[in-house]
């Protein structure tokens, strides 16, 4: 009995197209992120939530704005370093619908392996996702200032002091941006599971803040003036609130105004810096086992 061997060419040709490699990848990672925080490149409903609280952001601000341009004000009765703390419980909100969303699925459909076969590696992956987070709150806490500025200037108020409040301001959501980011994402992944992340990263902030400042109270009540500055280290928020107060100019929201000076104001800074290194430390971790 006889064979006979035919060899079909069915067109496969290896690629010979331009390498683009890690740097690359990592961006649009990065970008597909930063747009996904807000709903862009998904379903309509998934813009819902990132875009309506994004207007609650933006509308105090528009509000600001035309009391002080009809009333013809010289200063905005909301300072810049103030508005991110006014409006701390919509970027609580916005970071606890956003952060699970980000990290969680990769995790519940088991997709991360996927993205660390080549060229990406584990570095790139958290350093994109870190940085689109920390990226879409700060579009978040920006924005508002930025109409507040607009808005001062179109009232005629001095150019210099709204110039240096608004910088100040900037500076501060940076930090924000930054420590609520990485706080939230290693909230959101130590779980493959949204629900629990988004209950994980509103506990970390709501919890933490109503803690401390009830402490905070009990301790000015009771004259203990000295341990409220000190108590203030044990929430994201409040640190934000201490490091703006002892080096930003900006008035604090502790009791009766009792922000720390400079000295503590250090202690405040490097416990910050420590939180954002700490949480990029814990994410490289988690993601070293969910690669294997």
């Amino acid at each position: 009995m006889s064979t006979e061997t035919r060899i079909h060419n069915i067109g496969y040709r290896d690629y010979d197209g331009p390498r683009l490699g890690r740097a690359y990848a990592r961006r649009s990672l990065f970008s597909q992120s930063l747009r996904g925080a807000y709903g862009l490149g998904r379903s309509a409903k998934s813009k819902v939530l990132p875009m309506v609280l994004f207007a609650v952001m933006c509308i105090p601000a528009l509000v600001i704005v035309a009391i002080a341009v009809a009333g013809k004000t010289q200063d905005l009765p909301l300072d810049y370093t103030r508005y991110a703390i006014f409006t701390q419980t919509v970027i609580g909100l916005y970071l606890a619908a956003q952060a699970p969303q980000s990290v969680s699925r990769d995790l519940r459909f088991k997709t991360v392996p996927l993205y660390f076969s080549r060229p990406i590696e584990r570095v790139d992956y958290v350093l994109a996702k870190y940085g689109a987070m920390a990226s879409a709150l700060f579009i978040l806490t920006a924005s508002p200032l930025l109409i507040l500025y607009i808005g001062s200037l179109l009232a005629k108020m001095d150019f210099a002091d709204q110039t240096q409040g608004f910088a100040q301001g900037l500076v501060s959501v940076a930090l924000l941006s930054l420590l609520f980011g990485g706080i939230g994402l290693v909230m959101a992944a130590l779980t493959p599971r949204r629900g629990f992340g988004v209950a994980a990263v509103i506990a970390a902030l709501t919890i933490s803040f109503g803690a401390v400042s009830t402490l905070q109270a009990i301790a000015w009540s009771t004259g203990s003036p000295g341990a409220v500055e000190w108590l203030g280290l044990f929430s994201p928020i409040t640190l934000i609130d201490g490091v703006q107060t002892a080096f930003l100019g900006a008035t604090s929201s502790f009791p009766a105004g009792a922000g720390p000076d400079a000295g503590v104001g250090v202690v405040y800074l490097l416990v910050v810096l420590a939180l954002i290194a700490g949480s990029y430390a814990v994410l490289m971790r988690r993601y070293r086992k969910v690669g294997l």
